[in-house]
This record gives C-alpha cells, sequence and structure tokens, in this order.
C-alpha cells in the first residue's frame, strides 16, 4: 500500500505527527522511542471512515497510545528478569584485603540481626522478594495476605532495615 496523491491516512499521519511523539514522549520515556512507535502507528493505520478525519485523529491516537503501552509493559517484563535493585550487600564483593572481607562479614551479621528482630511476615517477605526472586503475588499467596499487604511488608522492611542499619 504506497502513498498516493491524495491519500487521506498520509495527510493525516503528516498532520499529527509531532503532537503524536509529543503524547507517546511520556508514557514510553524516551523521544526516540516515540518516534519509533509513532512510525509503527503509521504503518498499521488502516483509516475506518477516511471521510471523517477527526474519526482518523483519534484512531491514530489510540493505536500510538496502544503501541506506546505495549512497549513499556514489554520492558518491564523483560525487568523482571534483570533486577538491577539488588542492595550492595546481595551483590557478590571483591575484596583486596582480609579487612575489606571482615568488614563485609560483619555487615552481612548485622542484617541478619536486623531481619531477625522483625515481624515473621515481614521478615519472610522482604526474604522471598530480595532473596528468592519471588513476585508479590506469589509472596501474597503464601502468606495469606492482598498484594497491596505484600508490598507493604515489604516497603517496610526494606525501610527498618536501611533506617537501622550504620
Amino acid at each position: 500500500m504506497g502513498i498516493q496523491g491524495n491519500d487521506t491516512r498520509y495527510e493525516t499521519y503528516v498532520a499529527y505527527r509531532a503532537d503524536l511523539v509529543r503524547y507517546a514522549t511520556p508514557i514510553i520515556g524516551s523521544r526516540e522511542d516515540a518516534e519509533d512507535i509513532v512510525q509503527e502507528a503509521f504503518v498499521r493505520f488502516v483509516p475506518e471512515a477516511a471521510q471523517s478525519p477527526s474519526r482518523l485523529k483519534s484512531y491514530l491516537y489510540r493505536i500510538v497510545r496502544n503501541l506506546a503501552f505495549d512497549t513499556r509493559r514489554r520492558r518491564r517484563l523483560e525487568a523482571r528478569g534483570h533486577p538491577d535493585d539488588t542492595p550492595w550487600w546481595g551483590l557478590p564483593q571483591d575484596h583486596e584485603t582480609p579487612e575489606q572481607q571482615a568488614l563485609l562479614c560483619d555487615h552481612i551479621r548485622q542484617v541478619e540481626a536486623i531481619l531477625a528482630t522483625m515481624p515473621a511476615q515481614k521478615r519472610i517477605a522482604l526474604e522471598m522478594h530480595r532473596f528468592g526472586g519471588y513476585r508479590i503475588e506469589e509472596i501474597a499467596r503464601h502468606l495469606g495476605v492482598s498484594t497491596s499487604g505484600a508490598h507493604r511488608l515489604i516497603q517496610s522492611g526494606l525501610a527498618e532495615l536501611l533506617a537501622r542499619m550504620p
């Protein structure tokens, strides 16, 4: 399907391209990705009623919105497999001296002591999430609480741990 002289589809795309890029940028988080999404929307853009430009505009916006949210959702799913928010004490450490190794062991003992003083549900939720890699839904099911309750347990456990670490 090429572009012909009086192509309503192309005219609508050109008329709203800049607005669509501005619309998609905050959803997707980057102008370059928003431009790609708007271009993809044009490829998928098959007008339902070429006589009604207002319907073409809303149709094109809907395509851009759906593509942007799909891309954002896909990125979140991909990021789940590669969490990059692991605290320093959860990462492998390279120590040049025995003193550094001893300090790390001391920090780990402090984390263990703080976890041991937490209420059982909070500690289990935090350990499952940070060390076991479980999703919040799985933690909630295991503990018999709502997903928002599991999220609160994890957040308050992290806050307590960070506040009590020297």
